[in-house]
């Protein structure tokens, strides 16, 4: 087995941790969600302006100058189906930005993400991810790759699922007292304190 080979087998497994498993998920569909939102779209302008030889926002002008109502009709299923997509995509691509800009290792997780997940260009093995990587990571390797892969994919679910992994389980058993026990006596009483 080559080096490759070996790093590969020894990074992070997504079924072990189900942030990271959900996240990796939501990454591994991103550019298949963008493909077919764009698609749905474009079929959707092209059908509309075939059947009722207008825009669709001419249309739906029309429609709310008249008071008309959509409500159940195949128009507004279509429409709610391409509002969720591009709900979900927004969430994605706000979540990237703020770990981009706000977290202490944002710009190397930025591109990580990009490179393997995000970017138009779908590449064909991890090679020409790191070719990639390599003008705005120096020095990045195999190993490094694989390890801010999946540093930044936890990033990135602690984001967009919330502070509620592992890594905070001690944290709040330490703040918390076990069921039983009072809370130690610290000298005062904070002032968002659950009564």
């Amino acid at each position: 087995m080559d080096k490759k080979a070996r790093i590969k087998q020894k990074s992070v497994d997504p079924s072990e941790n189900a942030l990271y498993h959900d996240t990796w998920k939501l990454l591994k569909n991103y550019r298949d969600v963008v493909w077919s939102l764009e698609l749905s779209v474009s079929q959707a302008r092209s059908q509309f302006e075939i059947e009722y030889g207008s825009s669709v926002e001419d249309f739906l002008d029309s429609l709310y100058l008249a008071g008309a109502d959509i409500t159940g009709s195949k128009l507004e299923h279509h429409a709610k189906c391409i509002e969720r997509s591009h709900m979900m995509l927004k969430l994605v691509d706000t979540a990237v930005e703020l770990l981009h800009s706000k977290h202490k290792n944002g710009e190397i997780y930025y591109w990580v993400l990009y490179y393997s997940y995000l970017s138009p260009q779908e590449y064909s093995c991890v090679d020409e991810i790191i070719e990639n990587l390599s003008s705005n990571i120096k020095g990045i390797s195999y190993r490094m790759y694989y390890r801010k892969r999946y540093e930044a994919i936890v990033a990135l679910g602690s984001i967009l699922w919330g502070y509620t992994s592992q890594e905070c389980l001690s944290v709040i058993n330490d703040i918390l007292p076990k069921s039983g026990e009072k809370p130690a006596d610290t000298g005062h009483t904070p002032s968002n304190a659950i009564s």
